[in-house]
């Protein structure tokens, strides 16, 4: 219970749900409360025999990936599908920017198995094991509405980004109640330009139907399809300003999220939507979705 608390202040499960919907919430959190003390003693370990020559900590952040991705799996009615991972590099570094729904996003994310740094709220980092962990990885915390936490996280992300680490945000700043995306906050966009890295942008559906934002109850009665797709990295220096850049991202991204949700109902044919890169200074070329 402690650690439903600290992920998820102040909520409680709600009556009203069938016996089915509170085994299912049950054995999850169950399972996650009992695995995490375990996989965090293979965290420490990894840790101790990797850290002296592995100093981004690629091969810890690997373990993390299959900690936190093994959950998706754990539960038979989660799928996952991903598009475009290939559009990482795996030699590369980037500005990750995905869309945030729910906290089950950052659990898919893992499923990349890319190397980057998580941007976090500071909370997170007290929950038991799991924020342990997340300091282990030397991931950045952030303080909402902190100004000066705000500039360490950017100067973190720099030093990241500097030493071929890549670094994953969700420009939103926080998660979305109706599953729509949000307005981007800059940060990401100003890091991006300033040191002429590339952005990533990545677009997520369904998370929010598997982990809703206010709850905890696992409420699907059926087999739940989530999906991630990759877009095609964005070079900064075609655009002239931070703002340029991140309108550009958010069009992309809204675009494909559209047609992500157009193909699930039905309505789009094929394996993918067809969507054209942003165009310098945030105009889209026009093209099919």
């Amino acid at each position: 219970m402690k650690l439903l608390n600290a992920l998820f202040p102040g909520k409680t499960p709600t009556a009203g749900h069938s016996a089915r919907t509170w085994l299912t919430t049950a054995s999850f959190w169950s399972y996650m409360a009992v695995s995490n003390p375990v996989l965090f003693g293979g965290a420490l370990a990894v840790y101790a025999a990797t850290t002296p020559f592995d100093r981004r900590r690629t091969l810890l952040h690997r373990y993390t990936s299959f900690w936190a991705y093994h959950y998706v799996g754990a539960l038979p009615l989660w799928r996952c599908q991903f598009d475009g991972v290939e559009n990482i590099k795996k030699d590369r570094t980037y500005v990750l920017v995905a869309n945030h729904q729910s906290l089950g996003d950052i659990l898919v994310l893992f499923g990349l198995f890319r190397h980057f740094k998580w941007i976090s709220k500071a909370e997170i980092f007290r929950v038991p094991f799991i924020g342990w962990n997340m300091y282990l990885n030397d991931y950045v915390r952030l303080q909402r509405g902190d100004s000066k936490s705000v500039e360490e996280m950017l100067q973190a992300c720099r030093s990241h980004l500097q030493a071929g680490s890549s670094i994953m945000m969700f420009p939103e700043g926080s998660r979305s109640k109706d599953g729509e995306l949000k307005p981007f906050k800059r940060g990401a966009f100003a890091l991006a330009k300033e040191l002429d890295v590339e952005v990533v942008p990545i677009v997520v559906d369904g998370t929010r139907d598997a982990l809703p934002k206010h709850g905890l109850m696992l409420t699907q009665e059926q087999a739940l399809q989530m999906a991630v797709r990759v877009l095609p990295p964005v070079r900064p220096q075609d655009f002239d300003s931070v703002q340029a850049l991140s309108d550009a991202v958010r069009g992309q991204m809204l675009e494909v999220l559209t047609a992500m949700r157009a193909e699930g109902s039905g309505q789009v044919s094929g394996p993918e939507a067809e969507v054209p890169p942003p165009q310098p200074n945030g105009h889209s070329r026009p093209g099919r979705v």
